[in-house]
């Protein structure tokens, strides 16, 4: 059998570069990324915005004639806190969005949450939906280590749940 290399031609070039408009060194801007249709997630887990590693998530739109992309909104929780890393995970489907805060301490230290956004109906921007926290939840499971959303259905991950041994997740 005789067999010729195939040889691959396709080229792929980058069409943007996001950057968040108040982006500042060590926020981790990019850490989770999103892209649904015409609209992209990017977290920034260590911004500082409700306190030091406080974290959030920025939604860029492409613009209609597909020349680039633009910063539309900056989400961050509504009780959001130090070390709570909003933005460790994020995912989008449509005009919700869903990003984790693994550190948030509502159901003990570290024990983790994530947070449903919406696009406001006339969409001049996002507001916060809800706030995801397990009903089992404890200190040090990070609920909201890792995210998944698709239409009207949530998956969240807790990495160091104990049901089934110590951090079985």
């Amino acid at each position: 059998v005789l067999a010729e290399p195939i040889t691959c031609q396709t080229v792929i070039y980058q069409s943007a570069k996001l950057i968040a408009s108040d982006g500042y060194p060590i926020d981790e801007f990019g850490y989770a990324v999103s892209v649904h249709e015409n609209t992209a997630l990017v977290g920034a887990p260590w911004d500082d915005d409700k306190g030091s590693k406080s974290g959030s998530a920025y939604v860029f739109e492409r613009l209609n004639n597909g020349s680039g992309w633009v910063q539309t909104a900056k989400l961050i929780a509504s009780d959001g806190a130090a070390d709570d890393w909003l933005g460790w995970s994020a995912s989008l489907h449509g005009h919700t969005a869903l990003v984790g805060a693994r550190y948030d301490d509502d159901k003990g230290s570290d024990s983790g949450s994530a947070y449903v956004f919406e696009r406001l109906s006339d969409g001049s921007g996002w507001m916060q939906a809800a706030k995801l926290i397990a009903s089992d939840g404890a200190a040090g499971d990070w609920f909201g280590v890792s995210v998944s959303i698709h239409q009207t259905r949530a998956l969240v991950g807790a990495r160091y749940d104990d049901d089934k041994g110590s951090d079985s997740g």
